[in-house]
């Protein structure tokens, strides 16, 4: 197994943006700070975190997804194609204007004139692989570090889920053509991070979800689309990035959604679990479990031998810390449906999804984040010889 794919703690990628970054941004986006001013204070909020993650004891580290201004920029801003336009601070902000916190969230203007993936838009010409975000992201925070760092894209079942193919006929005659499109973007930009000696790549997934959750089923039954055949593809499409990157360890995450503490999805892993795990050559499958909306873990049975699942019981979205008596008893249950040899754990989504964030402190976010490390360290043992690994591989890349 590789070095990476067999670690024990884990963070899922986007962390809060610090106060400084917030107020920087917004004086960019105004035109009272000037470029490159605002890629200095990016840049040394990026190496703020990397030690906020390097501090708490954490195996692998991201640079907080802090350039996006909702996780799935990744693509929508590295792409050309969309008829769509740049996401802003005022944007993304509105659209969790008046919602309650810890609710479940009905999405507003999925086809309002927003990004790229962050609502429905029509392409008008082919995708094409203009910058690659996860690439600039990856070359900055790199030098920082010595623990690995992980890199973060949105894959295709929720790229499809938000392309609207009703309107983009003149492109693209069908899905196939659509997913043959991003499955061939996605691997330039996987190409890339690979050869720039990136060595752990998570692809963002919180559509899957959408297929245990009967109102998100019925608006794609309702817009004419068989959602057996959407996931059907979605799992085609997610195995065609990932093949033949042999020195790349790819993770696998599932949400129910994750803007300012609130959820847009429920519903348990079963009728998708099998497919999932044995059809996706994912080595590590990063799984929401902080909730009853999440069900129990009885699909983990269908985890195959050398697959690790994270389990996601530390929760991004409240600032209650949780006690150690109750994570080593969840993962004890965990443990009767897949050996513990198999499992690790982290928070279950990331902690600021968009620039808005969770309803947490960062103190409070470090203090969850050490407390994946010192679960690990008490459910596992000291796991200083695989941090150790990773960062040898990461070295010699």
């Amino acid at each position: 197994m590789k070095a990476l794919a067999a670690i024990r703690t884990d963070v899922v990628g986007s962390l809060l943006r610090p106060s400084r970054w917030r107020r920087a941004r917004e004086e960019f986006e105004a035109g009272t700070l000037g470029a490159d001013d605002f890629a200095g204070v990016e840049k040394e909020c990026v190496a703020a975190l990397v030690r906020m993650q390097e501090d708490a004891g954490l195996e692998v580290v991201t640079d907080g997804e802090i350039s996006r201004l909702n996780f799935q920029d990744g693509f929508g801003a590295s792409v050309k194609g969309f008829d769509a336009p740049a996401a802003t601070v005022r944007e993304v902000k509105s659209r969790t204007e008046g919602a309650t916190p810890m609710q479940r969230w009905e999405i507003p203007n999925l086809y309002g004139n927003g990004p790229a993936i962050q609502t429905r838009r029509p392409v008008v010409e082919r995708l094409s692989l203009g910058r690659n975000l996860p690439l600039e992201e990856f070359i900055r925070v790199q030098p920082m570090t010595r623990v690995p760092v992980k890199v973060t894209l949105v894959g295709p079942d929720r790229i499809f889920q938000r392309f609207a193919h009703e309107g983009s006929k003149a492109v693209y005659r069908d899905a196939d053509a659509f997913f043959a499109d991003v499955v061939a973007v996605q691997r330039q930009m996987i190409q890339k991070l690979a050869d720039a000696g990136c060595r752990y790549v998570h692809i963002d997934e919180p559509g899957y979800t959408a297929y245990v959750d009967e109102p998100s089923l019925k608006i794609m039954r309702d817009r004419g689309e068989d959602p057996a055949v959407n996931m059907t593809k979605s799992i085609a499409a997610n195995a065609a990035i990932t093949r033949g990157f042999d020195k790349v360890t790819f993770g696998l995450h599932l949400c129910r959604g994750n803007h300012r503490s609130m959820w847009h999805r429920e519903g348990s892993y079963d009728a998708i679990a099998e497919r999932l795990f044995n059809e996706l050559p994912s080595d590590r499958f990063l799984l929401e479990y902080d909730s009853p909306r999440s069900g129990n873990f009885e699909p983990l049975r269908f985890v195959p031998k050398g697959k690790v699942v994270v389990l996601g019981l530390i929760s991004s979205k409240i600032a209650e810390i949780e006690t150690m008596d109750q994570l080593k008893r969840r993962i004890d249950e965990a443990a009767k449906h897949v050996p513990l040899e198999q499992l690790a754990i982290s928070p279950q989504c990331g902690f600021a999804s968009d620039i808005v964030g969770n309803l947490l402190t960062e103190d409070e976010q470090k203090r969850k984040l050490e407390l994946v490390v010192e679960t690990a360290r008490q459910v596992w043992g000291n796991s200083g010889s695989r941090r150790a690994a990773a960062g040898n591989l990461q070295a010699t890349a």
